[in-house]
Parts: C-alpha cells; sequence; structure tokens
C-alpha cells in the first residue's frame, strides 16, 4: 500500500493553503446548515417553537449553503487531483474564495437582516412579489450574492477548462474520446482528468445558465416593467441547479479514483467502457432536467417524456464503470481498511442508492403525488449525504493523515454517519411515502413522530460531521507542510 502520490506530485504552497481554506469552511458551514436542518425537523416535530417566517428564512440559507459547499469541497477535490496533470493558477482559487466569502456575506444579510425566504430555487417572480415578507432590496442582494459565487465557481471552471485545453490538446481530448473511438495513436486520459473534463463541461454551462436567469431575475428587480416568462425562467433555474449538483458528486469522485489505488497498489485504468460511461453521463446530465418541471402542464409533453427516460438512464453509465471499477480493485488485494477508504465505499453506496428514489421520483405517474412531499429532499439527503460528502471527508482525512501512522478504521465514528445518515434519510422517504409534505413550517401531530425520529438521527451525523471536522482542523498543518 502507497499512499503517497505515485508520481511524486506534491502541492505548491500557495494551493495547498487555498485548498485548506476552502475545506476549514466547507467543514464549518457543514455544520451550521446541519444545525439549521435540525433546527426545522425538531420544529416539524413539535419540539421547537421557531416562527413560520425565521423556518423559511432558515430553509433558505440551509439549501443555498448545502449546494454552495457541495460545490465549493468538490472543485477542491477537482482542484488538487487534477493539479497532478495539468498546470494550474491558484490565483483563480484566491479569487474565488474571495467572490465566495463576499456572496455569502451579502446573503446572510439579505436572509437574516432582509428577512428573504424564497429558498434558494428564487423562482420568479417570487423574490419581486413576496406579499409583504420582505422588500425588494434583501431581493437583490441575495441574488447579487449569489452571482457573485457563481462567478467564482466559474473562474475556476474556465481555469481548469484552459489547463486541460493546454495539456490534452482540448476537452473532447481530455474525455478520452479520440481513444474511445480508435483514432489512431490515441491513449486514454486518467480517470481523474476524465472526470475533471466531464465536470468541467456541465459545470461551465449550468453557471452561465444561473448567471444569466441571475442577471435577468436582477434587472426585473430595478424595472419592474421588465418580465419574463416564469416557465422559461424556472426551467433555466433547475437546469442550473440540477446540473450543477450532480456535477457536485462528478467532481468529488474523483477522490475514489485517486485513492482506492494507493490503497491496493493497482492502477484505475480508463477503459474503453469506463469512457463511454463518462461520455453518456456527459450529455445526459445537461438534459435531464425537466423531471423537476413534471407537475407543469404547459411544459411540452416531449420535454417530460425524455426527462422521465433520461432519468432511468443518466446516472447509471457512470455508476456501473465506477461501482464495479471500485469492487475489482479491491477483490483480493489485500487493502488494508480505515476511515478513508471506508467512506469512499460508503459514498459508492450511497452514490447508487441514492439514485433509486429520484428515479421513482421521476416517474411521472409517481411524480404526480410525491413530488411536493419529503420525498424529494429524502432523495436530494440520500445523495448528499451519503454520496457526496463522504468523498470529501475522506479527502480530508486523507490529506491531513499523519504520513508515519495509520489513520485508524474509526469504527464507531464510521458507523455513527452512516447509520443516523441512514436513518434520516430513510425517515424523510419514509414521510413522503405517506404524503407527508415538504416545505411547510407546522406538521400535524399525526406526522410530528416522523419528524422526530428524523432528528434523533441527524444528532448522529452531526456528532460524527464534527469528529472529522475537528479532525481536520487539528491535522490541516501536516497537508500544509507536506502536500
Amino acid at each position: 500500500m502507497n499512499l503517497d502520490n505515485s508520481n511524486g506530485y506534491v502541492a505548491d504552497p500557495a494551493t495547498r493553503r487555498l485548498i485548506a481554506a476552502n475545506l476549514i469552511i466547507v467543514g464549518g458551514t457543514l455544520l451550521l446548515m446541519i444545525l439549521a436542518g435540525l433546527a426545522m425537523r425538531v420544529t416539524q416535530g413539535g419540539w421547537l417553537a421557531l416562527a413560520p417566517d425565521r423556518f423559511y428564512e432558515l430553509m433558505t440559507i440551509h439549501g443555498v449553503g448545502m449546494v454552495g459547499i457541495s460545490v465549493l469541497g468538490g472543485l477542491s477535490v477537482m482542484w488538487y487531483f487534477v493539479g497532478q496533470y495539468v498546470k494550474l493558477k491558484p490565483g483563480v482559487l484566491t479569487l474565488n474564495l474571495i467572490l465566495f466569502l463576499v456572496g455569502v456575506v451579502m446573503m446572510l444579510v439579505a436572509v437574516f437582516l432582509g428577512k428573504f425566504a424564497g429558498a434558494w430555487t428564487f423562482l420568479y417572480p417570487l423574490p419581486a412579489v413576496s406579499g409583504g415578507a420582505w422588500e425588494v432590496m434583501p431581493a437583490f442582494w441575495f441574488l447579487l450574492g449569489l452571482l457573485l459565487v457563481g462567478i467564482g465557481f466559474l473562474l475556476v471552471c474556465l481555469e481548469i477548462g484552459r489547463a486541460l485545453y493546454a495539456g490534452y490538446g482540448g476537452l473532447m481530448n481530455a474525455l478520452g474520446w479520440p481513444y474511445l473511438f480508435g483514432v489512431a495513436g490515441a491513449k486514454a486520459p486518467p480517470p481523474a482528468v476524465v472526470a475533471t473534463a466531464m465536470s468541467v463541461i456541465a459545470t461551465t454551462l449550468a453557471l452561465v445558465g444561473g448567471a444569466l436567469i441571475l442577471v435577468l431575475s436582477l434587472v426585473n428587480l430595478k424595472v419592474p416593467s421588465f418580465t419574463l416568462d416564469p416557465l422559461l425562467a424556472k426551467s433555466i433555474i433547475y437546469f442550473f441547479g440540477h446540473t450543477i449538483i450532480n456535477a457536485t458528486i462528478y467532481m468529488g469522485v474523483i477522490a475514489v479514483y485517486e485513492l482506492l489505488p494507493r490503497y491496493t497498489d493497482r492502477p484505475w485504468k480508463s477503459s474503453k467502457a469506463f469512457l463511454a460511461g463518462w461520455m453518456g453521463s456527459t450529455i445526459m446530465v445537461l438534459i435531464i432536467f425537466p423531471h423537476h418541471m413534471l407537475m407543469d402542464f404547459a411544459m411540452p409533453k416531449w420535454s417530460m417524456i425524455l426527462g422521465q427516460v433520461l432519468s432511468y438512464t443518466n446516472s447509471f453509465p457512470v455508476l456501473v464503470v465506477t461501482g464495479l471499477g471500485a469492487l475489482a480493485i479491491v477483490h483480493r488485494s489485500g487493502i488494508r481498511w480505515d476511515l478513508v477508504n471506508s467512506l469512499l465505499f460508503l459514498s459508492m453506496f450511497g452514490w447508487m442508492a441514492g439514485v433509486i428514489p429520484a428515479v421513482i421520483d421521476a416517474t411521472i405517474v409517481v411524480n404526480s403525488v410525491m413530488h411536493n412531499t419529503l420525498w424529494v429532499p429524502g432523495h436530494f439527503h440520500f445523495y448528499l449525504l451519503l454520496g457526496l460528502f463522504p468523498m470529501i471527508f475522506a479527502f480530508m482525512l486523507y490529506i491531513s493523515r499523519d504520513r508515519t501512522a495509520p489513520i485508524g478504521r474509526g469504527g464507531l465514528v464510521f458507523w455513527l454517519y452512516a447509520i443516523g445518515g441512514l436513518g434520516f434519510v430513510f425517515m424523510f422517504l419514509y414521510s413522503g411515502a405517506h404524503s407527508v409534505p415538504r416545505r411547510w413550517a407546522e406538521h400535524l401531530p399525526e406526522w410530528q413522530a416522523y419528524a422526530r425520529i428524523a432528528s434523533v438521527f441527524i444528532v448522529a451525523v452531526l456528532l460524527a460531521v464534527c469528529y472529522f471536522v475537528v479532525r481536520f482542523l487539528l491535522r490541516f498543518s501536516r497537508f500544509l507542510s507536506h502536500g
């Protein structure tokens, strides 16, 4: 087992400092977002008397905060590992961090001082037409802050795309298409490069769409006579939101491709099946978002059918090659299990199992009944809590490890997180299956038991996350010193 980089790569000091800063923000913010989520669930369970306006403010900042740190964490994983293969400019990470912090402060002020509570989806024309719940200026500052955060992420994606173009001659080459289609002399790029190229394409297009609708919404707030088509605005918002949150796990899975080979001393090769899987997901992830619009009767029928069909097929190509690849690389390898590789395998389960409730909800006849229930947050909490974040935690623990001692199995904390996470998302899904609505600040007495049980499970998750974050904070200086 060789946990050091096989090619001797060591990130430069500036990159190490910026990645450590990003991960500190991710870890600290995640703890706060879990506390916000806990406050909402105990309110729904009747254990806390949180005013409805405060509930929706928490719901807004919880949603946008989780998306933001998911992208920030995924970009950190991607930047670190792809830096072994291409030359990146750390100044872009600095600019992203500045824009991120400024944008977050603006959104916090808009929500907690300005009382903006339009959810992370900011669906037009809600920011401008709140029924007196908030004024126009808080909505303006919230959307502007979100725009600044998105611009920072876009700059990071453009820089990585530039580096891939310089190193591989284009994004199609970085995706391995010449090798896949039998071009003479073509070589398959490493899995980390393939996943990075796909993530850059999807995230860049999503961010451009998000920036477009944010700018148009900002204009509408200042010039009310400038109006948008609500259905078009919603379509762009969900193209942005669905694509970017899916892209985060494509960024995070790079940790699986890079770290498992170091534990098993076996290479993870980019086979043609692997490249074909990533090619399929690159295309489908960009056109699958209509499954969020199945209840909008004015949507073209063909788009709804497309959304349903692609929901069945989108995730499987990459999931199959990644899941089977992980099993193959570990099988009879003599791997020594520790907390890092256990979290990586948990993330494979969370990703693969988290797709199932999404596919169920994307079925039109089911969606018409289930979409506005807690089934939907059950799906995306499954995807993030048990899929993406274990990848990020594994990365944090890996880069802050003591190189002279084993990382340790962390059996108790691992199972605390895994069982707590499973129990929490199961209660969301179980509640949704029993028609408990989502985005309601108050629950009927017969619904409250579900929220109370979920609250107990999320406390277990909170304790485990505290361990991961505190351990990183106590040891990240090793990453700064050794890369």
